[in-house]
């Protein structure tokens, strides 16, 4: 007959879980000898050890006793039931360790590919880090309220950094970030932008993008979101109000 010491020493366990698969209902508790003492048989020893393997393999201790006094047919069921949840259980950590991989480059973070691929492009062409953090933030609450149509804005976005007017707007744009009391280049950007609002108007990219942002709240929190971003954007937005268009997430042709 064993104590509890060395029931556990027997099975390899620690006293604690012993004492806990009797908490449970897992493990019988053994009658006390006339010393006052518990001992356990073999019968004990086995079914501890039984109790080990199951649980080092990942058996919950819920299923664990359905499964100690099973038939052969009911254990095997069961534990192919185990086994097909514990291989989600290890697709859904695989995924979760992909994302952390992912959150190594914090632009990832809340971000879908095309629009981190996007952000890329513009550190290519030499826009400064501050400029991208904004527009990163920007296209957070974009893909968060249409991440349907993020595919459609970043093939969009994409094909006008090919356009030479564009990158030279960005350029213009991260100078702004660094000296934004400069007026002469507050203009020759409001300049640009507006040479670049007749573009869009002319090949129909404006109308399409009000087809896709239809909702004026929305609109709404992205212009005070640009608002607060940084201080040129109330002066540029006077800029090209004074040339004619209204507007800044949305941009509209005022009426003469």
């Amino acid at each position: 007959m064993l104590t509890i010491g060395r029931l556990a020493s027997y099975a390899g366990v620690t006293i604690r879980a012993v004492r806990h698969y009797h908490q449970i209902g897992l493990l019988p508790e053994a009658e006390r000898d006339a010393s006052g003492y518990r001992t356990y048989d073999a019968v004990a020893v086995v079914r501890l050890i039984r109790i080990r393997t199951l649980a080092e393999a990942g058996v919950p201790l819920a299923r664990i006793r359905g499964l100690l006094d099973a038939d052969p047919e009911t254990f095997a069921a069961a534990t192919t039931e185990i086994d097909r949840q514990l291989r989600a259980q290890i697709r859904a950590l695989q995924e979760h360790r992909r994302r952390i991989a992912r959150l190594s480059c914090g632009d990832s973070l809340a971000l879908p590919e095309e629009v981190v691929d996007y952000l890329d492009r513009l550190r290519a062409i030499g826009a400064p880090e501050a400029m991208i953090v904004a527009e990163r933030d920007a296209w957070i609450l974009i893909a968060a309220r249409w991440p349907e149509a993020i595919p459609a804005f970043m093939a969009q976005k994409v094909a006008e950094l090919a356009d030479p007017k564009m990158v030279r707007l960005y350029q213009l744009i991260g100078r702004i970030a660094e000296d934004w009391e400069d007026e002469e280049l507050l203009r020759e950007t409001a300049d640009l932008m507006s040479e670049l609002f007749e573009q869009a108007a002319a090949n129909g990219q404006l109308d399409w993008r009000d087809e896709h942002v239809p909702d004026a709240e929305f609109i709404r929190l992205m212009d005070a979101f640009a608002d607060g971003a940084h201080p040129a954007v109330a002066r540029l937005r006077e800029l090209i109000a004074e040339r004619g268009w209204t507007g800044w997430t949305r941009v509209e042709k005022r009426e003469p």
